[in-house]
C-alpha cells in the first residue's frame, strides 16, 4: 500500500513538473513572438527621436534620442530640405484625408459584409451554395489583376480623381464575408431570427437591433483589420487620384513621397513621418482590442 501511494504521489510530481515546464515554455515562445512584433516599432519610434548623424554612425539604439523636437520643426519648416517637406507632407490634411477613406471604407466594409454573411446563414435558397463559393473564388483574385481595368472604367464614368471610387468598392470585401459567415455559423442562433419573426420583427430591423449586437466582437475585429488595410493602402489611392493634389493626398501617399525622395537625407524626418503614420492605427487597436478577446472567447466557448 505504501508503495502503491508513494508511486502515485511521484507520478503526480512528475505530471506537475510536465505542466510546468509546458507553462514556462509557452511563456517564453509568447515574450520572443512578442518581442519580435513589437521590436520593429520600437526602433521606428526610437530613431524619430534621434538625429541622422546619430543613425548613421550608432545605427541601432534602444534608447530615445534628444531631436525629436527638431524633426518635427524641420518636417514643418518651409527652409528645411529647400522645402520639399511642406510641398509634399501635411500631417493633419494626410489625417484627415485617410480618416475620412479609412472610417467610410470601414463602415461600408464591415456592415455590407455581415448583412450579406448574415443572408447566407439565416435565408435557404437556391443558389446558397453557388453564392457561397463565388465569393470564395473572388477571394482568390489580386487586386492588381484587375487595376487595369477598374481604371479604365472609372475613367469612363469620370469618377477618377476622388474618393468614390476609393471608397464604394468597400461593399463588396469577400475576405470580411467569409470571416463573418464562419462566425455565424458557429456561434450565432438561429432560432432567435425565428422567434423576431414571430414577434412581428421585419427581416432589417431584426438584423439591425438583434443579430448586430450580438456579433459585435466579430464586428469590431473585422472593422480593425479594415480600417488598418484602408488606412495603409497607397496602391489603390495613387492609382485613382491623377491629378496628385496636394489636398487630396492620403497619409501613405505622403510617407512614400518622402521616404521615396533622394534627395531627401535626413533619416530622423523619414521615421518621424513612418511614426506619424501608425499612430491612429495604434490608437484604433487599442479602443477595439478588447473586442478581439470577447470574439476569441466567444469562438472557443461556442466551439
Amino acid at each position: 500500500m505504501a508503495q502503491q501511494m508513494s508511486s502515485i504521489k511521484k507520478a503526480e510530481q512528475a505530471y506537475t513538473r510536465k505542466i510546468m515546464l509546458q507553462s514556462v515554455l509557452r511563456t517564453v515562445i509568447c515574450i520572443l513572438i512578442t518581442i519580435v512584433c513589437l521590436l520593429p516599432i520600437y526602433i521606428i519610434v526610437i530613431n524619430a527621436t534621434r538625429d541622422t548623424t546619430d543613425i548613421i554612425n550608432q545605427g541601432v539604439s534602444l534608447l530615445p534620442g534628444g531631436s525629436l523636437i527638431q524633426n518635427f520643426q524641420s518636417l514643418h519648416d518651409p527652409d528645411a530640405a529647400e522645402g520639399l517637406y511642406v510641398q509634399t507632407f501635411s500631417l493633419w490634411r494626410g489625417y484627415a484625408n485617410s480618416l475620412i477613406i479609412a472610417v467610410f471604407s470601414t463602415a461600408l466594409t464591415v456592415f455590407f459584409s455581415g448583412m450579406t454573411a448574415y443572408g447566407l446563414t439565416v435565408y435557404d435558397f437556391r443558389l446558397k451554395k453557388a453564392a457561397t463559393t463565388f465569393v470564395l473564388m473572388i477571394m482568390m483574385i489580386p487586386t492588381q489583376v484587375v487595376s487595369t481595368g477598374f481604371l479604365q472604367f472609372m475613367v469612363q464614368l469620370k469618377l477618377y480623381d476622388s474618393y468614390i471610387p476609393i471608397i464604394l468598392p468597400a461593399i463588396a470585401a469577400p475576405s470580411v464575408v467569409f470571416f463573418m459567415l464562419q462566425y455565424m455559423r458557429s456561434s450565432f442562433p438561429a432560432e432567435i431570427v425565428e422567434a423576431a419573426r414571430i414577434d412581428g420583427c421585419g427581416e432589417f430591423m431584426t438584423f439591425l437591433r438583434i443579430s448586430l449586437p450580438m456579433l459585435k466582437p466579430a464586428f469590431a475585429v473585422q472593422a480593425i483589420f479594415a480600417f488598418v488595410t484602408s488606412w495603409n493602402n497607397y496602391y489603390t489611392p495613387s492609382m485613382l487620384l491623377i491629378s496628385d493634389k496636394m489636398s487630396q493626398r492620403t497619409m501613405p501617399m505622403m510617407v512614400y513621397s518622402i521616404i521615396g525622395n533622394d534627395k531627401i537625407a535626413d533619416f530622423g524626418v523619414k521615421y518621424l513621418v513612418v511614426c506619424l503614420s501608425i499612430l491612429p492605427v495604434v490608437i484604433v487597436y487599442l479602443c477595439l482590442s478588447k473586442f478581439i478577446v470577447k470574439g476569441v472567447a466567444l469562438g472557443a466557448v461556442k466551439g
